[in-house]
């Protein structure tokens, strides 16, 4: 009978994972002692103020989730045994030199003893504060490229990118890293320059902590645009990317870049995510009836893949075959194998909510309405302008002549979200007319290496997904019953 060469290859070893207490990060803990609980151990890292405050977390995020009911059957009583016979926390930062791991016997024991580096530690807010991302996404990189450095018997750091680092919005996406060229992409050291110098000018003047995030936010939007990047999350873990080839060497690295993320497939149930993530924004805006309408192109490339299968494309490029000339570069989607445009979710979204509608605050059901789109954002602006925005302002005026504090808090309420729809929609913008699909030929490569056994256990194709169906019947109930909670 033919063995999973996966699960064989991880019997024994010691993986490092960052982000811990992420979506994937989590998924990723729970396929691996799941399916190979003879793994040495599993070390998690994990922003706390201590030990104490960090195994906490472990034990609200990620132990006591749904996610681990499959885990919960097998062991019962022995459950938390289990888990923590094979999880170690570690406090620590990726943001800071050595992780932030201020226990240097941990230290010693990290660089003696880990086989696998699984980076997942991002923020992929699109609007994040440009400090914060810079940071996160593109220090946090670096420090994990020298960490790695020191562990002797590495076999592999697994960096989780974003297919969407690139700018190339049509044609054919490649699976290849960027050029070192500063006219495309600068360096992060001096964007830091930059961040410190502003911060120190917003000081002097006793700015507010809110004056402060929407600055750094703004300067974010404008440095990622001035390079042709939409936003500030792309745009920094372009930046990560960069810090990882420069830093490697021939030292082991693969990265790889997961579209956009949905709920889970098949593992370790159907249906589970955590939060209202990327175009799920849109589609609960739309069901709580505060959008209807947005700017988009019906043909655009909507490139989604569930979770699970991203997990499983983990596993499978961690442990393959390493050429120590090449960063093996891997897009882990569906547009090259099976297209899902614009127009099939925004139908079966709208089909779904007419069949089993929100309730509003009072009770009554919110009924939608069809959706209808802009080509581009200066007639949705103007749209929005009039219909939404100058009854505000009308509202505004009626509060301040009557004095009102009551119409001036109802004012308030609509106008920041109004706001908060604009930005949503001119984050979302590039994606929802986004014609490009992206090259899978190394993942491909890699899923026709695998074996029977693996490809069954660990299987990241997309091909069989019938895409309204799983909208319909798997990812928005999911993202109802385990996102929004």
């Amino acid at each position: 009978m033919e063995m999973s060469e996966i699960v064989f290859s991880l019997e024994d070893k010691s993986i490092l994972v960052t982000g811990s207490t992420g979506f994937l990060a989590k998924l990723f803990v729970e396929k691996m002692l799941r399916l190979q609980p003879m793994v040495k151990k599993l070390f998690l890292l994990v922003r706390a103020k201590d030990a104490t405050s960090a195994r906490r977390r472990v034990e609200d995020e990620i132990a006591s989730k749904e996610l681990f009911k499959l885990l919960k059957e097998k062991y019962k009583e022995s459950f938390e045994l289990f888990f923590w016979s094979k999880v170690t926390v570690v406090v620590g930062d990726t943001t800071s030199e050595n992780l932030g791991i201020s226990d240097g016997n941990l230290i010693n024991v990290l660089w003696r003893e880990i086989d696998f580096i699984v980076h997942s530690a991002a923020t992929t807010r699109f609007n994040e504060r440009y400090d914060v991302a810079l940071n996160i996404n593109t220090f946090g990189a670096r420090n994990i490229m020298l960490f790695a450095k020191k562990c002797v018997r590495l076999r592999m750091l697994l960096h989780i990118s974003t297919a969407y680092v690139t700018k190339e919005m049509e044609g054919i996406i490649t699976e290849k890293l960027m050029e070192l060229d500063e006219l495309l992409l600068p360096k992060a050291e001096k964007e830091a320059e930059l961040i410190e110098k502003n911060m120190q000018e917003l000081k002097n003047t006793c700015a507010s902590n809110k004056t402060i995030m929407f600055f750094m936010k703004e300067l974010g939007m404008k440095r990622a645009n001035k390079f042709g990047w939409p936003n500030v999350y792309s745009f920094t873990k372009a930046m990560g990317e960069l810090q990882v080839a420069k830093l490697r060497g021939s030292f082991p690295v693969t990265i790889l870049r997961p579209t956009i993320i949905l709920s889970t497939y098949k593992e370790p149930f159907p249906g589970w995510i955590e939060g209202v993530r990327t175009m799920d924004k849109i589609i609960i805006s739309y069901a709580n009836g505060e959008i209807a309408c947005i700017p988009a192109n019906l043909d655009a490339t909507m490139d989604v893949i569930p979770g699970d299968m991203v997990v499983n494309a983990m596993f499978a490029s961690m442990t393959s075959d390493y050429d120590p000339n090449l960063i093996p570069i891997y897009h882990v989607g569906s547009s090259s194998r099976n297209l899902l445009k614009f127009s099939m979710i925004s139908d079966t979204t709208y089909k779904y909510l007419s069949i089993h509608p929100f309730t509003a605050k009072d009770g009554q059901l919110i009924t939608v309405r069809k959706p209808f789109f802009f080509s581009n954002m200066f007639p949705f602006f103007i749209y929005m302008v009039l219909i939404y925005k100058l009854p505000i302002k009308v509202l505004l005026i009626v509060a301040t002549l009557l004095c009102s504090q009551r119409l001036k808090n109802k004012y308030n309420k609509h106008n920041q979200a109004f706001n908060n729809i604009m930005l949503m929609v001119k984050a979302y913008n590039p994606y929802t007319h986004m014609l490009g699909r992206f090259d899978n030929t190394n993942t491909e490569i890699l899923r026709m290496k695998m074996n029977s056994k693996d490809t069954e256990m660990f299987s990241f194709d997309p091909k069989p997904i019938n895409w309204v169906q799983f909208l319909m019947d798997i990812h928005i109930p999911g993202l109802i019953k385990y996102g929004l909670n």
